[in-house]
């Protein structure tokens, strides 16, 4: 039976509230916002558009309008039609002949069909509506059944500094797994398959972050080129998952099947977070489509330039930006959260440009109305919430500058990282690694936060992956066909002395040696680790730092491993492990700069005020007192851990490094040594205080305690007052703080 057919009875007032449309098994209520409409039709569409079905929805209330259509089922596709004025001056876009997306639709259908017919104004005039009707080319939204048997699942709630996450895209992550089925190969099935929850697991990572979600378009230019939007920054459906991920069907099967991936991370021990673009949509600028928010109420839904309405504030780069301020329009950003926790089960979010959302007027401000009701807010201020603290606007570098609750993408750290141990140090200093090393206390003290505040990174989605930053020096962006102009041109990478593919053994070995620096360097740093999926055993992306439009085998993992593969993974593992077994990397509070932390010179003694000064110095040690935690486990005991050197040395030398005295341990054991991973704890001679041990060039050495060790009941006189990392203590941080200007 054709579903339009299946329609009966009047048309009812229904409800305004809850916005969207929501079946409760005998037919729907439908709820829209529109302040610049003069009418609404609620439209429902068959197999072809030409089936189409309008109801008027008699009713507004508060400018939204409603109505009860009885018969009306799950699978039904839908849309909206909306009668008002077309004023481009005044920013107004109204054109009933255009279909437009429930922006609280739960599940939407297709991608677009690229036609003129799916633009609301003349391509020639952009003045004059477009009135060709657009119903063949645009998704449909589709009602769905929202019941699901979760059984026994429930978040997870783990805390945030015993996390560890791993950022991957749903589809890349499994296209080319041999052993899975193909047919879910790419998709949220085959996300949840035993095959690759088999090996988060194994790799000990607690949480996937998965690139965007909500069902997105592929962009016109993109189209245009015949490339497509691989990475989802181009959301139209907020409470809908990206129909293109689903392996069962696109008529609401789409959401069982998220669901289904969702409980069966959740049975394997793994979060799951969402990185959400709630600051701009996938309508483009002026210029762009009109398939939902610009016909509904374009000056609500879009932040218009006040001078001249036609166009938008972009602060995105993406040609619009959401106008938060208006409550409809933070409604709709709230409701999609609270339904992606309570109906979906995730457990956080990573908010895309999330400096964008902040911003009252030209201005960012943390105190906007966004972030005040997320602190309010019962159930989205528990989930785990991460911000990308910046923008493309002025004033839009906000690293350090978002409320408590708020764990923040920690910029500098990437930058101090790649500094460090790509040849660059006279970009960063020994005081600015430090820091990153010690948690951020510079950022993130000064309003209560704690180093788990600090979601340290140093490769993503958006920039190399850890193998190309080590054997690429420049960007090679040619596939993404516009003239190699996107993409990041400082990378602070380094090539090794080939650019891209080589069979040179040294280069190789030393490309392997650094990313063991930096992989180390990020698992054992005090605040989140976020781990770049396929970092683990050497992913390329054959130097393209920009492959949002690439959805290929340049993006999706090869899981063809080479004994090299295999090598990174196994060493992965093993540091993933170590953070795992030791609560002294993973800190709940900042070092108070007494006895919990000392940073050491080679010559095994702690280092001084003057020491900071030496901006191009290339090599740093650190003891971790792992009886020094100012944490109680859930019996209200201390919690205690083995004390740790860790020595860098980013020179191109050989240092002989002194083991401090005994007041720090009489004995030490070589656990991680980035120079020889292979090498086994036990092969390692027990090393005692004041003897010396060798860290290689471009190495990363550490060392736990074995035996007794004294108590260090004394402090390191008047050398807290020389250390970065020490929280809460704004005026003893020693070298002086890094600049808080954008990178």
């Amino acid at each position: 039976m054709d579903p339009v057919s299946s329609t009966s009875g009047p048309t009812l007032p229904g409800e305004p509230y809850p916005v969207g449309v929501t079946w409760d098994g005998r037919g729907v209520n439908v709820a829209v916002f529109s302040e610049a409409a003069d009418g609404v039709e609620f439209c429902l569409f068959g197999d072809e558009p030409q089936d189409e079905v309008r109801f008027e929805l008699a009713d507004s209330t508060g400018f939204v309008w409603h109505a009860y259509i009885p018969g009306v089922s799950p699978g039904q596709r839908y849309g909206f039609r909306v009668h008002g004025p077309w004023d481009p001056g005044r920013g107004l876009l109204t054109n009933p002949t255009k279909v437009l997306i429930d922006p609280y639709a739960k599940s939407i259908e297709g991608d677009i069909r690229w036609d003129p017919a799916c633009f609301g104004h003349d391509l020639n005039d952009p003045d004059r509506p477009n009135t060709t009707d657009n119903a063949p080319f645009v998704p449909k939204s589709v009602v769905i059944n929202p019941f699901f048997d979760w059984r026994d699942d429930a978040p997870l709630r783990r805390p945030f500094a015993e996390t560890i996450t791993y950022e991957t895209h749903v589809k890349g992550a499994t296209a080319r797994h041999p052993d899975i089925p193909a047919g879910l190969r790419g998709t949220y099935a085959g996300f949840a398959s035993a095959p690759f929850v088999e090996h988060l697991v194994d790799l000990g990572v607690t949480a996937v972050q998965l690139q965007p979600v909500h069902h997105f378009l592929t962009d016109h230019f993109l189209w245009q080129k015949g490339l497509s939007q691989y990475w989802g920054y181009n959301t139209i459906g907020f409470l809908a998952p990206h129909a293109g991920y689903a392996s069962g069907g696109t008529l609401g099967q789409q959401v069982y099947e998220f669901k289904g991936m969702v409980a069966d991370l959740h049975a394997a021990g793994l979060e799951v977070i969402l990185d959400v673009v709630y600051n701009h949509t996938g309508e483009a600028d002026h210029h762009g489509p009109t398939v939902s928010m610009r016909g509904l109420d374009n000056p609500s839904y879009y932040r218009l330039d006040p001078h001249n309405p036609r166009r938008y504030i972009d602060f995105t780069g993406t040609g619009n930006s959401m106008n938060v301020q208006n409550p409809h329009v933070l409604q709709l950003i709230m409701d999609s959260l609270r339904y992606w926790i309570t109906e979906m089960h995730v457990d956080g979010f990573r908010f895309d440009l999330a400096a964008t959302l902040a911003r009252e007027l030209h201005d960012v401000d943390k105190l906007s109305g966004f972030f005040d009701i997320i602190q309010q807010d019962p159930v989205i201020s528990q989930a785990k919430l991460i911000a990308e603290p910046w923008d493309l606007g002025d004033g839009g570098y906000q690293v350090g500058n978002f409320p408590v609750k708020w764990t923040e993408l920690n910029g500098k750290y990437r930058d101090a990282m790649r500094s460090w141990w790509l040849g660059a140090p006279g970009e960063t200093g020994v005081g600015e690694v430090a820091s990153r090393l010690a948690g951020s206390s510079d950022l993130y003290a000064h309003n209560g936060r704690r180093p788990y505040a600090s979601i340290n990174f140093v490769t993503s989605h958006d920039g190399f992956t850890m193998r190309d930053l080590v054997s690429y020096d420049r960007k090679h962006n040619q596939a993404n066909l516009d003239g190699g102009t996107s993409g990041e041109d400082h990378n602070r990478s380094n090539n090794h002395g080939t650019e891209g593919p080589t069979t040179d053994p040294d280069v190789l070995r030393r490309r392997d040696r650094s990313v063991r620096n930096m992989l180390a360097t990020l698992l054992l740093s005090q605040g989140v680790p976020m781990l770049l999926g396929g970092d683990e055993f050497g992913r390329t992306q054959q130097g393209n730092n920009n492959t949002y439009c690439q959805d290929n085998e340049l993006t999706h993992y090869d899981w063809a491993w080479t004994d090299a593969d295999r090598a990174m993974y196994t060493f992965t593992k093993r540091v993933i492990a170590l953070r795992r077994a030791h609560p002294v990397f993973r800190r709940r509070q900042f070092f108070d700069g007494g006895e919990d932390l000392v940073w050491l010179n080679p010559d095994g003694t702690p280092m001084e005020p003057p020491d900071w000064d030496e901006h191009d110095r290339q090599t740093l040690g650190f003891f971790l007192n792992g009886q020094a935690l100012p944490t109680r486990d859930e019996r209200g005991e201390m919690v205690t851990d083995d004390n740790f050197l860790v020595l860098l040395n980013a020179t191109g030398d050989e240092v002989e490094h002194v083991i401090p005295g005994v007041e720090f341990g009489e004995r030490w054991q070589v656990v991680l040594d980035t120079d020889q991973p292979r090498i086994a704890r036990d092969e390692r001679s027990i090393i005692a205080a004041k003897d010396q041990v060798r860290v290689s060039d471009h190495a990363l050495l550490v060392l736990r305690s074995c035996g007794h060790a004294e108590s260090r009941t004394r402090r390191v006189e008047d050398r807290s007052s020389a250390a970065p990392g020490v929280g809460h203590r704004s005026s003893v941080l020693g070298p002086p703080r890094p600049a808080q200007e954008a990178s």
